[in-house]
């Protein structure tokens, strides 16, 4: 696990660096920072179980809030019939911006979820 943390520390961070440019980088940043921190901790084998629940359940939120949005994942499966989000790094569309937007939250959901199945194995112990 602490592989896995420290290479999810170095993702985030390159993560939140590359929103610098983003048209809401006061958004994606601190996303992307809140999973880093996280992480580093995990790492050093300190859990905190409720913080990673707490940003489990806003980025679910933010998640649903992408997928539904009406230029948002549903609307790119659908109407643009999973067009290509990965051939350019400019989202020319709001579509794909909220497509890869929702693939990232997915990412740091994933991640955070993990930790918190970890860190309650390990307090059993």
């Amino acid at each position: 696990m602490k592989i896995f943390n420290i290479f999810f520390v170095v993702v985030f961070i390159i993560f939140a660096g590359l929103q610098y440019n983003d048209p809401d980088p006061y958004v994606w940043m601190p996303i992307y920072l809140y999973g880093a921190l996280f992480c580093y901790l995990a790492a050093k084998k300190r859990f905190y179980r409720k913080a990673y629940l707490f940003g489990v359940f806003i980025y679910l939120v933010y998640a649903a809030y992408l997928f539904f949005d009406k230029t948002g994942v549903l609307d790119w499966a659908i109407e643009h019939h999973g067009e290509n989000i990965a051939g350019t790094m400019k989202a020319s569309t709001p579509w794909i911006e909220e497509t890869r937007e929702f693939f990232g939250l997915f990412i740091v959901i994933a991640v955070l979820m993990t930790n918190y199945v970890y860190a309650g194995r390990v307090a059993k112990k």
